[in-house]
């Protein structure tokens, strides 16, 4: 099977993680405080996206500050299933991005 490009992977799960994230970060922000962080740069990856006319915006910095962020999208131990959700799709937008 090959590998999703980045439009597909952002096609599949773009509104799922805009509705996800900003839940995620008010159930789980107190005891994740990472968690805020994650909100905000996604937060930056979805505008670079609505504003950017390429198909492909500049997103290297985003992406890396995710992966430091998350210790590359390792899922914390006791996080809901939305929670772990996120990680695999943010993880899986990034890895596509890098193709």
């Amino acid at each position: 099977m090959s590998q999703l490009t980045f439009n597909e992977v952002k096609e599949k799960h773009l509104k799922t993680l805009e509705q996800y994230v900003p839940v995620v970060a008010r159930v789980h922000g107190d005891s994740h405080l990472e968690f805020h962080e994650v909100h905000k740069v996604f937060e930056t990856i979805v505008n670079k996206i609505k504003e950017s006319r390429a198909e492909k915006p500049l997103l290297l910095e985003e992406f890396k500050k995710l992966r430091e962020i998350t210790d590359n999208y390792k899922i914390p131990e006791g996080v809901c299933e939305s929670y772990e959700a996120v990680y695999i799709m943010l993880g899986e937008l990034d890895k596509a991005y890098q193709v």
